[in-house]
């Protein structure tokens, strides 16, 4: 069944927000998320009691992120106590959906549905080279209309992009020109009490002047998760693993060409590694991409979308879910992301890249 037959709001929700104050900026996003967010604390909330993760527990991991982000950036606490604010709600619930990675780490009866991400160096229009990147964004069918496009300024750097309602941030662009790629990993010591990952997007989102400066921030910060971050600017793209084991620089493939899937490429975390989550189907869609740009390098966006469009009987890197599958077992491609970091742009198709004819693109500008 194609996901156009799931349902979706014709026009998307767009959150902008204006604030030098953190909690007013946080006040102002969940003042425009409203029931939106109260409907995606509802799937997640059925996610976690799948997982078979106790209410009390879900609210002590919520609370232990909250003390952490507070060490780390109080600021950012702030903004998620202030989206619990505009939105009316307790700030633990929000400060969940922020630490939904970590909390969901803890169970085993929720397998993900996750992503496919490249970037590439390019041809520059005015002369030179610069960096582009796709991702496509594979979640939950029943969190399809839980995520916004979002303009967030006030901070060090303005940004734009999607994340998920309540959510500080996900994938995105700054007005520095340091774009943000985002998978999800699995790690066996994966746990709640470090800084979120989610949290720490919004983090580089906010602050990172470039590549470097990114990596550096993420170094920084006291980790209890995994991800990857792919990290680029014009001249210089980095990928990153995250782990509770530490943060590993991946070297680039042939062209300076990056390539994510949902398992760790650096060798000691993945010793590691959840490999009952992500295997073999991480492993086959990032074999699978690799054999399309040895075979046809992306020269430009629309390369890249044709990258991750795929069909029956190739690896799912577009993702169309099972209708018959029950509640955690239904994914879908919610989302499709072009990132230009010369441009300062995101472009976001509401959809899969097969419908890249026919559903909605919003394209934001730092």
């Amino acid at each position: 069944m194609p996901l156009s037959a799931f349902p979706r709001p014709e026009r998307r929700l767009h959150v902008a927000v204006d604030a030098v104050e953190p909690g007013e900026r946080g006040r102002l996003r969940g003042a425009r998320l409203g029931e939106g967010l109260r409907a995606a604390l509802d799937v997640y909330d059925r996610l976690f009691a799948l997982a078979e993760i106790p209410g009390a527990t879900v609210r002590e991991d919520a609370h232990r992120a909250l003390d952490a982000i507070d060490a780390f950036r109080p600021a950012l606490r702030e903004q998620i106590e202030g989206i619990a604010r505009g939105a009316g709600v307790e700030p633990w619930r929000v400060a969940a959906l922020n630490a939904r990675t970590e909390i969901l780490a803890r169970g085993r009866a929720v397998p993900p549905g996750e992503c496919s991400t490249v970037v590439c160096r390019v041809a520059a229009p005015g002369g030179g080279t610069t960096h582009l990147g796709v991702q496509t964004w594979d979640w939950h069918v029943e969190l399809g209309s839980s995520w916004h496009t979002v303009d967030s300024a006030g901070g060090t750097h303005r940004y734009v992009g999607l994340t998920e309602h309540g959510i500080l941030a996900k994938i995105g662009v700054n007005s520095a020109g340091l774009a943000l790629h985002f998978n999800i990993l699995g790690h066996r010591d994966d746990r709640a009490g470090g800084l979120p990952v989610h949290v720490l997007a919004a983090l580089v989102l906010e602050e990172a002047d470039d590549a470097a400066h990114a990596a550096a921030l993420i170094r920084s910060a006291p980790l209890s998760s995994s991800g990857s971050f792919l990290l680029f600017d014009r001249t210089r793209a980095v990928l990153l693993d995250l782990s509770p084991e530490g943060v590993f620089e991946v070297p680039p493939l042939a062209g300076a060409t990056h390539l994510r899937t949902n398992h760790f490429l650096s060798p000691r975390p993945a010793r590691h590694e959840k490999t009952w989550l992500y295997q073999p189907d991480s492993g086959e869609r990032y074999a699978f991409l690799r054999d399309r740009l040895d075979r046809a390098p992306a020269a430009g966006p629309d390369e890249l979308l044709r990258l991750l469009v795929t069909g029956p009987g190739e690896p799912p890197v577009t993702c169309v879910p099972d209708p018959a599958a029950p509640l955690g077992r239904r994914w879908a491609s919610l989302a499709t992301v072009l990132l230009d970091p010369a441009e300062r742009t995101a472009r976001i198709l509401d959809g899969t890249p097969a419908e890249h004819a026919d559903r909605p693109w919003y394209t934001l500008r730092a």
